[in-house]
């Protein structure tokens, strides 16, 4: 795994945009300062197929995929309120599936708001699903279009790299030493 603030060391990031009748995913590899698309794919499932069967898909294609691209961190939306009950339900037994899938691989999940990871393409946290599809093939080079389901995923991909970078600018600007602090003096007491 890249250590954190070295930019020299590849990271590899896998996001997933879990759905249970599309889950989409996305890898992107950063070294130095430039993202590099390492591939991306649907998991489609049928409406007609039991929500057991549909889940167990969505965990094997997405066990595959960690396991062939060995990501060093997983990316994906977080918990979201939505006003159908079984749509969140069915929502949320998919990103458990992605969340295992990662944690029997020991890679560790980040997540981030729909508006953060839109930001982070876009610049616009309220992008619409075709916005993120064209930012992401400019960004990362991609011939040809790009599935909605699998833009999102390279788009939280994507976000958790500019923030991983973004922090470690942080780090590096910060002092090495800790600075001592003077309490606050009050004039005229």
């Amino acid at each position: 795994m890249a250590e954190p603030g070295n930019k020299a060391l590849p990271r590899i990031i896998l996001g997933i945009d879990p759905g249970t009748m599309a889950t989409g995913w996305g890898v992107v590899q950063v070294i130095g300062n430039a993202l590099r698309h390492m591939g991306h794919g649907t998991i489609n499932s049928s409406s007609a197929e039991p929500q057991a069967h549909r889940l167990r898909r969505i965990y094997t294609e997405l066990a595959k995929v960690v396991r062939e691209f060995r990501p060093d961190g997983v990316s994906l939306e977080k918990v979201f309120f939505a006003l159908n009950v079984q749509s969140a339900l069915k929502l949320g037994q998919a990103r458990g599936i992605a969340l295992l899938a990662a944690a029997e691989q020991d890679v560790e999940v980040h997540e981030y708001s729909a508006v953060e990871i839109k930001s982070a393409v876009v610049g616009y946290g309220h992008a619409t699903k075709q916005q993120v599809q064209v930012m992401i093939g400019a960004i990362l080079k991609v011939s040809g279009p790009v599935p909605a389901d699998a833009a999102d995923a390279l788009a939280a991909a994507i976000c958790h790299l500019n923030r991983q970078a973004f922090a470690s600018r942080v780090a590096e600007a910060l002092p090495k030493s800790p600075t001592q602090l003077r309490p606050r003096t009050t004039r005229g007491r």
